[in-house]
């Protein structure tokens, strides 16, 4: 019979993952009880044999499944700002519940409109790990749109670090400002930082 393992650079993984690599419920919770896996919640596993970067951003998944990394936590993730947020921020649905968050990471949760957690979402891959984010221009609208909850200095290193960026896209960052209801606002930096 062939032995079947878990992936050690997959850091998370769901209960249904472990059930399509071959696992019974039997081993998954005999692996758990040996301490081969942490259960983390009622579908996902911590797997404690894992061999990589380790990124708090991976347990978005595990706790709050449809969470998108948001806000200063994306804008860290993009060297947009030096603020190193203590806890991952993340945005889920308004009518969203999240019904068990870890003691650690801390994480942040932001709700958002749908048409605003819709808006910009990607997927990104670290070996075998993905999360959420928003990509970095709704991150940038976000931190215009919530920056008197965020911070007006640490929202002009964010619009001033994307400016200085090659890869910006200022047709994306107009068009993104529009349905956000933020457009006005943004020019108005746009004249005074260009």
């Amino acid at each position: 019979m062939k032995e079947i393992m878990i992936p050690e650079k997959q850091k998370i993984i769901t209960a249904q993952e472990l059930r399509q690599k071959g696992f019974t419920q039997y081993l998954i919770r005999k692996m758990a009880d040996s301490g081969t896996l942490t259960k983390l919640t009622k579908n996902c596993y911590e797997n404690n044999e894992y061999q990589g970067e380790e990124s708090d951003f991976y347990y978005v998944k595990a706790f709050v499944p449809n969470g998108v990394i948001c806000l200063l936590s994306a804008a860290s993730y993009y060297d947009l700002t030096n603020y190193m947020p203590e806890a991952v921020d993340v945005a889920i649905p308004r009518k969203a519940k999240v019904s068990t968050m870890p003691e650690k990471p801390l994480m942040n949760i932001h709700y958002y409109t749908d048409q605003r957690h819709e808006l910009g979402i990607q997927t990104i891959w670290e070996d075998m790990n993905d999360f959420q984010i928003y990509d970095i221009e709704k991150t940038v609208i976000d931190i215009i749109f919530y920056r008197e909850k965020i911070g007006i200095e640490e929202m002009k290193e964010v619009l001033t670090n994307y400016l200085q960026r090659s890869d910006r896209d200022l047709n994306k960052l107009i068009r993104y400002s529009r349905p956000m209801k933020c457009e006005k606002i943004l020019r108005r930096y746009f004249e005074v930082l260009i």
